[in-house]
């Protein structure tokens, strides 16, 4: 048995399909869960590139000091003033949700701001299609898609392999989980 079970009407990304539509811009004030800070030396052509390349908004700004920018709820990102960036583009990334059939335009968007900025797509074994975009602050960020559920597919394979089912497939839910804990 699995500890697993369907969590997804806690999350603002829609259920995969060639209709999904991405839920809009999230406005409101939260306590954070997860975001990530990024340093740059150019607040305005960061903005820029996020806004228009990658689709957030500004939320709000401190003058001289950070732009906190949003898609979705959850997908947060401190733009902060920095002295430097690093020259060289990390290994490690950090990845935002979308839904497949917003990867071209992100695609392109990128692209026409930067052309050598994009890595990508590319389907993934887990089921979703990728691009890696480098940002002008060097930070590698992932757009990932996930891709529409085929249960004969190799990707539904390699995920029941480790336990995860697709939502209505097997039993127990979020409401079962949470009244037992």
């Amino acid at each position: 048995m699995s500890d697993y079970y369907n969590a997804f009407e806690m999350s603002p990304v829609p259920a995969p399909g060639p209709d999904a539509v991405p839920p809009e811009p999230f406005r409101g004030i939260y306590g954070m869960p997860a975001f990530v800070s990024i340093p740059t030396t150019d607040v305005a052509a960061s903005v820029d590139f996020w806004t228009r390349g990658l689709g957030f908004f500004e939320l709000f700004s401190i003058p001289g000091t950070l732009v906190h920018l949003r898609r979705w709820a959850f997908q947060d990102v401190l733009l902060v003033q920095a002295d430097s960036v690093p020259e060289q583009t990390p290994a490690m990334s950090f990845s935002f949700a979308c839904v497949l059939n917003q990867v071209d335009s992100l695609v392109e968007a990128c692209r026409a701001l930067r052309p050598h900025s994009v890595d990508g797509p590319r389907d993934t074994p887990w089921n979703t299609r990728d691009v890696e975009v480098i940002t002008p602050e060097n930070a590698r960020i992932v757009i990932t898609a996930a891709k529409p559920f085929d249960p004969a597919s190799q990707e539904a394979r390699n995920l029941e392999a480790i336990g995860i089912t697709p939502p209505g497939v097997g039993s127990g839910d979020n409401e079962e989980h949470a009244s037992r804990h």
